[in-house]
């Protein structure tokens, strides 16, 4: 869910997207959280959403643009930021390229889902109008463990 959460950066952005995706995990979603900042102000945190809300495409990279764009009323997050914890998915990449996000920032990487370091690699094809700076595998571990626990605990 995307929080009205505004105002200058109280924590690490990542804490935030991690919190987010600890309330994912809680609602059922699978834990994936996600932090749109700017200039020092946090616009948005959301986190996975598609179940509860029957949308496939209500990933936290979604709802957290989605918000941040309402937050500043553009469709455009030129200067911003976005932090998530799981490598985004070639939907999300396509979002974060159409926003024109300056700098994502992630957790783990996804092998079989993700869209940026893996699959498609959507920053890099030709048809592609905008590539943010892309740092990856911040809290890898504890991303990952997250993901970990979420999946294990359906199976069993």
């Amino acid at each position: 869910m995307a929080a009205p959460t505004s105002g200058p950066i109280r924590s690490d952005p990542l804490d935030l997207a991690f919190a987010a995706a600890r309330r994912a995990a809680e609602a059922g979603e699978v834990p994936v959280g996600a932090v749109v900042v700017r200039d020092g102000t946090v616009l948005a945190v959301a986190h996975n959403r598609p179940r509860a809300l029957r949308d496939p495409t209500a990933h936290a990279e979604i709802l957290a643009i989605r918000a941040a764009c309402r937050a500043i009323g553009d469709e455009r997050l030129v200067g911003c930021d976005l932090y998530v914890t799981l490598e985004p998915c070639p939907m999300c990449a396509g979002a974060i390229s159409f926003a024109r996000i300056r700098r994502l920032y992630f957790g783990a990487p996804d092998p079989k889902g993700g869209g940026v370091e893996h699959g498609p690699r959507v920053f890099d094809q030709p048809t592609c109008h905008h590539a943010p700076e892309v740092y990856g595998g911040f809290r890898e571990r504890e991303a990952a463990r997250l993901l970990r626990a979420f999946f294990s605990a359906r199976r069993t």
